[in-house]
């Protein structure tokens, strides 16, 4: 059954705990209908006994699954795109419930790491699944061949390891594992089938121990321990090291530990070490004397209260975090680690530039951190084709599990490979012999871009081949060096092809400044003289974190009141001309999509939304109100929503909420509730790699549709001083019961002085322009307001809002 007919309509998820619930509702998200399975109690409780319940009631028998899915629903971060996906899941118990399967087209164990739990359930299975239906398990280290055993032929053509990681919603890796009979089709629809509709790095594996995104990371965290000692860093001048600095998450190493759980960690590296008998690295997956000691004595992490670091209550009452000192096993505050590499790359912003200057430094944290480097660099390069056929797996597994911005071999790359091979040799790490074989042919990199598409290195045919599969993306880094058609510092102008442009930011966290916004007329202008339609997206970690506040503190700063207001108009014809031209305009916003990166997607044609998409108009936060089209757009929606006889007030509220209360959706999805996506218009794409190929499709789709030049609008409907008194009234409550300070106040009277259409003496029709001078006018106002400024300052300072 190829992949393009087969379809996921209902999925039964068998077993509710941390990985199992998650994984249900990580299915509802992207539509699915779900059956969540549990075990019934083994006994009453006393207040069920209390409340006349007995072994034969409902809410006995699914007592451990109704329990296990509300924790999951009040987990931080949460599982779910908004608070309705839940009501996709239904929940059961595998006693009563198991039959209910039949009409599954994927079933996902999920339950306890027992081969013969497992094997016993999967009997149970063969009894009531529909043929053809998918079995998968979610197992991390149980060997699909053992899993297979015994099982009918229907049954082992549709069963694959399918490797979530948790938490399912936000670690993109998706491990694919088939076992000796698994159909081909079968693999080829969950890898298409995780990529697309769940929004998976789908990354086919090889049933080797952990298989292969554990398989390095732990590795690496193994490395690290002993490192450490050898080194004799601190805890957290290890994390110091090891996270962002060098494109790795935040929770670096140690607080990676304490989150998963180290005792968890020690599982996986014992396993590895005992199944893996012809590794080379073996010994390194032995863990030192101290962090045995740690596993030993409960030192788990999060789940223990105490791990690498330690919450406590500092002198003064305020809660602090310290890290443990691995000499004397004590806890106490930490210490800021400091160097000369340190130092130097502090002025460094981008990775890879870190990275180099990483491989020439002598002091002890740069050596530290090449140790670390040349030993994943040699680890991972044995384990081709031992884990994976290609490198490029590897890659893939590594940065969608572990959440490395790049993989061992584009690291290795960056540095230089024949340099880097030889330093590791000189350090002890000798890489496979493929790879000197692949120097010695002429081949000095694991991956190069030809005409667009990129390409890796293949030790079985020593070529270059393409990335399978890459050609259903557009990732606009393999297109710099022949699609970019423009470019100033702050953004470039791509053609994706067929007609379609795109703009893309590269400033500091895509902030919309002059280049920024200049750009973006200039994509405008070139589309319609000669192309079909204009995608505005990037693929920076976020969309765009907003205005540039440094430039505009600067300015209000130095009074430059005439710059400052032909910046505004700047900005707010910007966010018009991508409404108001003769091409379609499609915004592609993920990540953070704040302030004027909001209003930017407010105002197109149409929006293609990661479903990771936090959005928001956040100005408020600053002491400011949206001044880029962002409270005339929502006033132009609280207008179009209106139907006579409605309580109009209503929906003035919920959009004067929004703003004034600065909210963020949680996700994509959650922008519809928030009227900030509009249902029929702007979509949600689960596949962050797919978000820009998206876009250009539904930009082609509007041209072909006939597009035409929209009118600007002067039917806006305002409530005047009707609407502004009732709103003063509520506003002056709330300062007044002490829940806005006097500076809040005068922030959300602006807001709703703007959205009421100003001192009209009755409701009416007002135009944009209209309410974008208000707007203007309004924002420029409170720039002039000391409080604003200190909330601006405290924003640039800290990276946080400021309450007053």
């Amino acid at each position: 059954m190829p992949h393009s007919s087969r379809h996921i309509h209902k999925a039964a998820v068998l077993g509710a705990g941390i990985m199992g619930s998650r994984i249900a509702l990580h299915l509802a998200n992207a539509g699915v209908e779900v059956l969540l399975l549990d075990m019934v109690p083994r006994e009453l409780l006393p207040e069920e006994t209390r409340k006349g319940l007995t072994e034969q009631s409902p809410a006995f028998r699914n007592r451990i699954v109704t329990q296990l899915f509300q924790d999951a629903l009040k987990s931080n971060p949460s599982p779910v795109y908004t608070v309705d996906v839940a009501r996709r899941v239904s929940l059961g118990n595998f006693s009563d419930d198991l039959a209910r399967i039949t009409d599954c087209d994927w079933v996902v164990e999920v339950v306890v790491e027992r081969l013969d739990i497992k094997q016993n359930l999967y009997t149970q299975l063969e009894q009531y699944r529909k043929p053809g239906s998918l079995i998968t398990t979610n197992t991390s280290g149980i060997p699909m061949h053992m899993l297979a055993q015994g099982r009918s032929d229907d049954f082992r053509r549709h069963f694959c390891g399918t490797h979530f990681f948790n938490p399912p919603r936000y670690l993109e890796l998706l491990e694919i594992i088939p076992a000796e009979d698994t159909a081909p089709d079968v693999v080829d629809f969950l890898m298409h089938y995780g990529d697309r509709f769940l929004g998976k790095r789908t990354v086919l594996c090889k049933d080797t121990p952990a298989f292969i995104a554990n398989r390095v990371g732990i590795y690496a965290i193994c490395h690290t321990f002993h490192l450490v000692e050898k080194y004799g860093l601190r805890v957290e001048e290890v994390d110091r090291l090891t996270g962002p600095l060098i494109g790795h998450p935040k929770s670096a190493t140690f607080r990676t530990c304490d989150l998963v759980g180290l005792d968890t960690a020690a599982k996986v590296a014992a396993g590895i070490a005992q199944n893996c008998p012809q590794d080379e690295a073996r010994a390194v997956f032995a863990l030192p004397e101290y962090v045995q000691w740690m596993v030993d004595n409960q030192y788990w992490g999060d789940k223990s209260g105490k791990g690498f670091y330690q919450k406590a209550k500092s002198a003064d009452g305020k809660s602090e975090i310290l890290s443990l000192d691995l000499k004397t096993r004590t806890f106490g505050p930490q210490q800021k680690p400091a160097s000369a590499t340190l130092s130097q790359l502090k002025t460094v912003e981008e990775v890879p530039a870190r990275l180099r200057l990483i491989a020439k430094g002598e002091d002890s944290h740069a050596r530290f951190l090449q140790e670390l480097f040349f030993g994943i660099f040699a680890y991972v390069s044995h384990r081709v084709p031992e884990i994976a056929d290609h490198l490029y797996q590897i890659d893939e597994g590594i940065k969608a599990g572990f959440g490395w911005g790049h993989g061992a071999f584009e690291k290795w790359d960056i540095l230089g490979v024949a340099r880097a091979a030889e330093a590791a040799k000189a350090m002890g790490y000798a890489p496979a012999a493929w790879v000197d074989e692949m120097l010695a042919a002429g081949h000095t990199t694991f991956y190069k871009i030809e005409q667009g598409k990129r390409l890796f290195y293949d030790p079985a045919t020593k070529s270059y081949l393409p990335i399978p599969g890459a050609d259903e993306y557009i990732t606009l880094d393999n297109l710099r060096q022949s699609h970019v058609l423009w470019s100033n510092v702050g953004s470039s102008i791509f053609h994706l092809g067929d007609g379609i442009l795109c703009v893309e930011f590269h400033s500091k966290m895509n902030t919309l400044g002059s280049d920024v916004l200049g750009g973006i007329h200039r994509a405008i202008d070139m589309a319609e003289q000669g192309y079909r339609g204009l995608v505005i997206g990037n693929q920076g970690e976020h969309f765009s974190a907003g205005a540039n506040l440094a430039m505009v503190f600067m300015m209000a700063v130095e009074q430059e009141w005439d710059e400052l207001d032909f910046a505004v108009r700047y900005f707010q014809r910007t966010t018009m001309r991508a409404r108001y031209s003769s091409i379609p305009v499609v915004v592609a916003p993920h990540g953070l999509a704040l302030g004027g990166g909001c209003e930017l997607t407010l105002h197109a044609d149409a929006a293609m939304v990661a479903a990771e998409t936090y959005m928001g108009l956040v100005e408020v936060g600053v002491g400011l109100i949206p001044g880029g089209g962002g409270t005339k757009e929502l006033t132009v929606r609280m207008s179009d929503e209106y139907r006579e006889g409605d309580v109009e007030f209503n929906a003035f509220t919920h959009y004067l909420m929004a703003i004034a209360q600065a909210k963020v959706s949680t996700s994509g999805p959650e922008g519809y509730a928030m009227g900030l996506l509009r249902r029929g218009r702007d979509q949600v794409t689960l596949s962050k790699r797919r978000q820009i190929a998206d876009a250009a499709r539904l930009c082609r789709e509007l041209a072909d549709a006939g597009y035409t030049q929209p009118i600007p609008r002067t039917d806006i409907r305002a409530l005047g001083r009707g609407g502004l008194g009732a709103t003063y009234a509520a506003i002056h409550q709330m300062h007044y019961a002490g829940y806005a300070s006097a500076h809040d106040k005068l922030i959300a009277e602006k807001v709703a002085y703007v959205m009421c259409g100003g001192d009209l003496s009755q409701p009416g029709r007002v135009s944009e322009q209209y309410l974008l001078d208000l707007e203007r006018q309004a924002f420029l106002s409170l720039l002039g307001e000391r409080k604003t400024l200190e909330r601006i300052q405290h924003m640039l300072n800290t990276g946080k809002p400021l309450r007053n």
